[in-house]
């Protein structure tokens, strides 16, 4: 048995392949190790996975995580998940890899990510050639559900918003500004906060069209500003993209991409099954 993981900073998509061949589909948290303890994710995993996985039957664990970009942090959640695995082969790479083999296979090509956080790279079909540091939340992660949410909380605090909006969002939320402050700098995993508030612009957008759009559209411009324009020839590359702030945007990402001269490719909220087919061809 293995078993086939897709880790954002969020949310984890796991996918257990037994002996018959049988998928079974199942979600945990996410584990961004630059977030999340050795000893975090180790106690989220023993609550979370399914208590009846038959764990010592998988021979293998792959999977890719948001953060696992460096040897140093692939040790890190590869160490949590042996205390889980303990008879399994554990393999870790970063979730970049992830969206190239899902949108790209063994093709070669430009992935991106606009998911909680922001990613980006040139593949050659094996491995990623180039990638641009996204800055992560605090820095960059342009175009990303944090940078949606990031915005929409600066207009909030400024009292930018349209009145509607700012009535539904305080309907919503209940959320005072010194809540907004306390959230953000004195609690942990601020970047899954901000992100949960590209849902509410997402849902208000038939509330201000012009205003949902226009927060949407500048976060993407300035992903493609800063980051996808600034790789070689990139107009000469389709624009191929997981991530769900990519797959619910759609339409505002197909005028960004249009407007900076690629053509659109293919956009999937989770790479998870084409990664189990990866896997599958593979072996």
């Amino acid at each position: 048995m293995i078993i086939i993981a897709d880790g954002g900073s969020t949310k984890t998509n796991w996918c257990l392949i037994n002996d018959e061949g049988t998928k079974i589909n199942f979600n945990t948290e996410g584990y961004n190790p630059y977030f999340a303890s050795i000893e975090y994710i180790t106690n989220s995993l023993q609550h979370n996975l399914p208590s009846d996985l038959p764990f010592d039957k998988i021979t293998e664990v792959n999977y890719y995580g948001a953060g696992c970009s460096t040897d140093e942090k692939k040790a890190h959640v590869k160490t949590a998940m042996s205390v889980v695995f303990t008879h399994s082969q554990i393999n870790i790479d970063h979730d970049l890899m992830a969206a190239a083999r899902a949108v790209l296979g063994r093709q070669a090509g430009f992935a991106a990510i606009l998911g909680t956080g922001t990613n980006s790279c040139l593949y050659d079909g094996e491995k990623i050639t180039q990638n641009i540091d996204s800055g992560a939340y605090i820095l960059g992660d342009e175009g990303s559900g944090c940078y949606i949410g990031k915005k929409l909380l600066i207009d909030y605090l400024r009292g930018y918003m349209p009145k509607a909006i700012e009535e539904n969002f305080w309907d919503t939320y209940k959320l005072t500004r010194d809540d907004v402050n306390e959230q953000v700098y004195t609690k942990p995993l601020a970047n899954r906060f901000c992100a949960g508030f590209s849902k509410f612009v997402y849902d208000n957008m038939n509330v201000n069209l012009g205003y949902a759009h226009g927060l949407v559209k500048t976060s993407f411009d300035d992903f493609f500003t800063n980051l996808v324009t600034r790789y070689p020839n990139y107009q000469q590359q389709s624009f191929n993209c997981i991530g769900s702030v990519a797959y619910n945007f759609r339409s505002i990402l197909e005028e960004v991409v249009a407007e900076n001269g690629m053509q659109l490719g293919n956009i999937i909220r989770s790479p998870i099954d084409n990664l189990v087919k990866f896997h599958l061809n593979k072996s």
